[in-house]
């Protein structure tokens, strides 16, 4: 089926940066929207950014003016860079891709296994 890898987590302090990677591999014949979610704990996971096939950008209003989504379509990969961290961005994100495996098939949701984020000094 379809597997997503992330990539890019780390500790930094407040104020730094990180850049998050998702690659989408396996049977794809199209992906309509990628995105990223984030799960702190004792709380929900989260909406933190989408990008959906056409240019269609979303994001959560706790991170509009310092992260950025983008996507990679030729290579199936959806990139989030973070800037200006704060502590209350830790959390595990995830990556999020509505995947197609042939057109005869309804998109479903796939989930990557999460990478851990911590904003700390």
């Amino acid at each position: 089926q379809v597997q997503l890898v992330e990539s890019g987590g780390g500790l930094v302090q407040p104020g730094g940066s990180l850049r998050l990677s998702c690659a989408a591999s396996g049977s794809i014949f199209s992906i309509n929207a990628m995105g990223w979610y984030r799960q702190a704990p004792g709380k929900q996971r989260e909406l933190v950014a989408t990008t959906i096939s056409g240019g269609s950008i979303n994001y959560a209003d706790s991170v509009k003016g310092r992260f950025t989504i983008s996507r990679d379509n030729a290579n199936n990969t959806v990139y989030l860079q973070m800037n200006s961290l704060k502590p209350e961005d830790t959390a595990v994100y995830y990556c999020n891709a509505e995947v197609r495996n042939s057109r005869w098939y309804p998109p479903y949701n796939v989930w990557g296994q999460g990478t851990q984020v911590t904003v700390s000094s």
